[in-house]
């Protein structure tokens, strides 16, 4: 090897993704050690490597930029975790980084994590359950790591009710990517203190740590403050939002879901999954405004409805949604739809067969996902049959779909991805006749 080139061993070492072929690699000759230990850019560490190793271990890759800690499924017997003094080690002794994931890393605390504001060139960090870091913690970090543009928040039980750092971030930091799950006392209202931030966000992800039918009860929300919040946002910069298990006013003032899709002018990518109170103007404003949106996800639950007078117990999207959305989004491509509807008759589902089927084939549908589709039968198949542009086609529970159905996979005209999950009534004869078709 050692007639080879320092370029060239760079190259080669650049096409090697695995860690462990790494390893072995370096261990050829002191050359690729060498340069190996120069050139390593990424590392992950967890319950096998013992603390006294760490500081060996930065000082022979002083040059890491991602650095993941995972202490998923560790128990003491797998001895110590990093502690605070391990992190502020890293902190001086990387440079480079701006990448750092933490996870179930539990000796870390608020002090730790003052610690990364050494990391000046800190950009992404993520922490996923660490118990002992509060909002105390999160002010420190948002205060001294000036060039962090994205945070993941995951699995937070400590943090108190104050935003002191949600709000500085959102007026001194330059967050593009924020991501806040299942986190207690952190609640959806909290994000409207975001203010100016909104501005910059690209990338917003919210899931309530609640479960689904406790959030009827705003009074469990810590954020919830009767008539004292808009969505008053500039959020036209907005790419990616997915909201889980939140509450929007379907007829109430300027704080329905409504008034904030009407800002995202720039979104592409929306999921909405167990949202309460949704309806059709949501939907219909959303398509007029975010014309450049590709992706949709929507996992729905059926809730009741005040409809001319009487009550209908169904899911908050009708028809009218998706010819809103086939009208105005010329470039939606990847479409899903979980519905968590019961086997009724009828099923509690807004939208119907003909509708969706209208639907895909009035949009450039090149992946669609059907997850609970209690109305989709053998009819609604050969229509869809005819959607010119559709690539792959997920089917999971649905109960009315035979192995007739299967006989119109191959009329698909491009389809070559089919994915067939918990759906009874199709067996062995439909799928060998679709396999002996050879159309996938």
């Amino acid at each position: 090897m050692e007639h080879l080139s320092e370029e060239l061993i760079i190259e080669i070492l650049k096409r090697i993704t695995r860690t462990s072929d790494l390893n072995s690699l370096s261990l050829v000759s002191k050359q690729l050690y060498t340069i190996d230990a120069e050139q390593r850019a990424t590392i992950c560490v967890g319950c096998g490597l013992a603390i006294e190793a760490l500081p060996a271990l930065f000082s022979r890759f002083p040059n890491l930029h991602k650095v993941e800690i995972n202490y998923s499924g560790w128990a003491p017997g797998n001895g110590s975790q990093i502690d605070n003094q391990c992190l502020r080690l890293l902190s001086f002794s990387l440079p480079l980084l701006n990448d750092l994931t933490l996870s179930f890393c539990s000796e870390i605390n608020d002090s730790g994590l003052a610690g990364l504001t050494n990391c000046k060139m800190l950009m992404s960090l993520k922490l996923n359950s660490t118990p002992e870091i509060t909002s105390r913690g999160l002010f420190s970090l948002a205060i001294g790591c000036k060039a962090l543009s994205s945070l993941h928040l995951n699995n937070f039980k400590g943090i108190a009710s104050s935003t002191e750092w949600l709000d500085y971030l959102g007026n001194e930091g330059s967050l593009e990517e924020l991501v806040v799950k299942n986190c207690k006392k952190i609640g959806q209202y909290h994000f409207l203190k975001f203010g100016p931030g909104w501005m910059k966000l690209q990338k917003f992800e919210f899931e309530n740590e609640q479960s689904f039918w406790s959030i009827f009860r705003r009074d469990r929300d810590p954020s919830y403050k009767a008539h004292t919040y808009r969505y008053d946002l500039l959020c036209e910069g907005l790419k990616d939002l997915r909201l889980v298990r939140i509450v929007t006013e379907p007829e109430g003032p300027e704080i329905g879901l409504r008034f904030l899709l009407g800002k995202c002018r720039s979104l592409e990518k929306l999921s909405l999954e167990n949202v309460s109170g949704l309806i059709d103007n949501d939907m219909i404003v959303l398509s007029q405004t975010c014309k450049n949106l590709k992706s949709i996800s929507l996992w729905l639950k059926p809730e009741h409805y005040l409809v001319d007078g009487h009550i209908e117990f169904r899911t908050g999207f009708t028809n009218e949604s998706l010819k809103a959305l086939a009208l105005n989004c010329p470039l939606l491509e990847d479409v899903e739809t979980f519905t968590g509807c019961e086997h009724w008759d009828p099923p509690e589902i807004g939208f119907t067969q003909e509708g969706l089927v209208s639907f895909v084939q009035s949009c450039p549908i090149r992946v669609l996902v059907l997850n609970g589709a209690l109305f989709l039968n053998n009819k609604g198949m050969k229509a869809l049959s005819s959607a010119q542009f559709l690539e792959t086609l997920s089917l999971i529970d649905c109960d009315e779909v035979t192995d007739h159905g299967m006989r119109f996979i191959v009329q698909f005209p491009c389809l070559i991805n089919l994915t067939l999950r918990y759906c009874k009534r199709v067996t062995d004869v439909g799928m060998t006749k679709l396999a002996h078709a050879q159309k996938l």
